[in-house]
């Protein structure tokens, strides 16, 4: 039988401070998701005046990186490219930059989920998430 890592809780308060941290830095209002490897929410936060809409938002982008083990923007970018028909994959995917997996010794322990700015700013506050938390391992 194998083992494997995966997230807990403070594993994700970690990330979501270091994601908090960055997105007030840039003066930001977003919404920050962090899930688990199979795409269940762990740990969701709206910062003040964000969007209400970027609660969802956040949440689908950290689900679909978590399930796909890529960047949500890989997703994004096969619609863009005019693969139309992938829009009706199943799962409930949310194809927009923003989600971001967290790879520990190349094996997928979750995923997070940043809406509220554009997409590549969300992209940048999920991956600063990210890289504090894997510094610190």
């Amino acid at each position: 039988m194998k083992s494997k890592q995966y997230l807990t809780l403070s594993d994700a308060k970690i990330i979501a401070a270091a994601c908090e941290a960055e997105a007030l830095h840039h003066n930001w209002t977003v919404s920050i998701a962090i899930v688990d490897d199979g795409g269940h929410l762990i740990w969701l936060q709206r910062l003040d005046n964000a969007p209400l809409t970027s609660m969802n938002i956040a949440a689908g982008k950290a689900h679909t990186s978590a399930l796909g083990r890529r960047p949500s923007k890989a997703y994004e970018e096969v619609v863009a490219g005019n693969r139309n028909a992938f829009l009706s994959v199943p799962g409930n995917l949310t194809m927009l930059e923003g989600g971001e997996p967290i790879m520990v010794d190349g094996e997928c322990v979750g995923a997070v989920g940043v809406s509220g700015v554009k997409s590549n700013e969300d992209a940048q506050i999920a991956r600063a998430g990210i890289s504090d938390f894997l510094g610190r391992q």
